[in-house]
């Protein structure tokens, strides 16, 4: 599980490094173990009073892209350091008007094994149309307990993230410290006394 420490130690990071002009502002930075996803707000198109809904929405739409094409240069640079660093893919998303608008992001498999009951539940929303397979049935049904259970998820993250400050204050936590003091081993440097690029991701990220 990603802590609390890591997840602000990106976002400061984020915070500090985007371009001032890059965002009106920064709104959320969400790090698991795969993937950084950066979203900023960004301003929303001037429309006459008068503008429909349809209007309204073309006029986000462009604006997103507009956004995307004009700053992927300024963002890719960026995503290299952030890689680099945190050794993790990084993806972006705006929000413009209220409306959400993700770009190219990391879709990671994840392997399980179903009893037959438990199969059932996703072969029937196949056959109601609700998904075309099994893995995109399964994903539907995290974003439906996401969408029901958001408190109760925020509550066990929490939970969870006491219980590893706990561990940390632990006589195991100590004995590693004096281990250091005495000569254990360290994180291994670079020449520069930069991190070991032994683990550098991919120079390309996304845009």
């Amino acid at each position: 599980m990603i802590t609390t420490e890591e997840q602000e130690r990106a976002r400061g990071w984020f915070a500090g490094r985007l371009p001032e002009d890059l965002f009106e502002s920064l709104v959320e930075v969400t790090v698991d173990r795969e993937e950084i996803t950066v979203i900023g707000r960004i301003p929303a198109p001037r429309l006459a009073d008068s503008a429909s809904a349809a209007e309204q929405d073309a006029a986000v739409q462009g604006r997103v892209q507009e956004f995307r094409q004009r700053t992927r240069e300024e963002r890719m640079a960026v995503a290299r350091e952030a890689e680099h660093r945190f050794r993790k893919k990084v993806s972006w998303g705006v929000e413009c008007d209220g409306k959400r608008a993700l770009f190219t992001h990391v879709a990671a498999p994840v392997m399980t094994r179903l009893r037959q009951n438990e199969r059932q539940v996703l072969d029937t929303l196949i056959a109601g149309g609700v998904a075309r397979s099994r893995s995109d049935a399964l994903a539907w049904c995290v974003r439906l307990v996401q969408r029901h259970t958001d408190d109760w998820l925020t509550e066990l993250r929490d939970s969870l993230e006491q219980v590893r400050r706990v561990r940390a204050r632990g006589p195991d936590a100590a004995a590693d410290e004096d281990h250091g003091r005495d000569g254990g081993p360290e994180e291994p440097e670079g020449t520069d006394g930069t991190e070991s690029p032994g683990n550098t991701a991919p120079s390309e990220p996304g845009g």
